[in-house]
């Protein structure tokens, strides 16, 4: 049973990034065929989309620390930049959440459904646009390490790097599309 709810679990988490690649990589969301291209500094993309960057879209959150020995277990994921290393009892953000890894694996991109605490190797994400896209949307950013010893991934060098944002009504259509794919796929996982 296990095994089986891990495969449905792949099969709906690639669904909803095959959507998102027909949607907003190829430009075939509904309704494109009625809407010209437009030249930005990320290349042509339909009229009405906004090419930016990462400080246009949303902010990132420095983690906080939480050592090993004073996690309490609980329900709330301990996350780092190389994703749930825990549990604690208490949280930072209340879920669902993502976490970007600033040091160690620099520019990791983790969904988090529930509750959690990002530690001080990662970065959490606030913004007003649906989780769903701005997750997909980093899961295929380049984010470059910007320090020497350790890898490390500097805040003013994720914000620099493009995002681009579709109009509100594609990303309202996005989000009611694939909410249903990542409801399913977190109760499989729980079960």
């Amino acid at each position: 049973l296990i095994e089986n709810n891990r495969r449905r679990v792949a099969v709906l988490e690639e669904m909803a990034r095959a959507i998102y690649r027909e949607w907003f990589v190829k430009f075939r969301y509904p309704g494109h065929e009625d809407v010209p291209f437009v030249d930005s500094a990320l290349g042509p993309i339909p009229e009405g989309w906004k090419a930016g960057t990462i400080r246009d879209a949303l902010e990132l959150k420095y983690g906080k620390a939480l050592k090993a020995d004073v996690r309490r277990g609980g329900q709330v994921a301990v996350v780092s930049s190389a994703g749930i290393v825990g549990w604690h009892d208490e949280l930072i953000v209340e879920g669902p959440a993502i976490v970007v890894g600033r040091k160690g694996n620099v520019g990791s991109v983790h969904w988090i459904d529930g509750p959690c605490w990002p530690i001080d190797t990662a970065y959490y994400v606030v913004t007003g646009l649906p989780l769903r896209f701005v997750f997909e949307q980093l899961r295929r950013t380049e984010f470059t390490n910007t320090h020497a010893a350790v890898p490390g991934l500097s805040r003013d060098g994720a914000y620099s790097r493009p995002f681009l944002t579709p109009p509100d009504d594609l990303l309202d259509n996005y989000q009611a599309t694939v909410e249903p794919l990542g409801t399913e796929a977190s109760a499989l996982a729980t079960q």
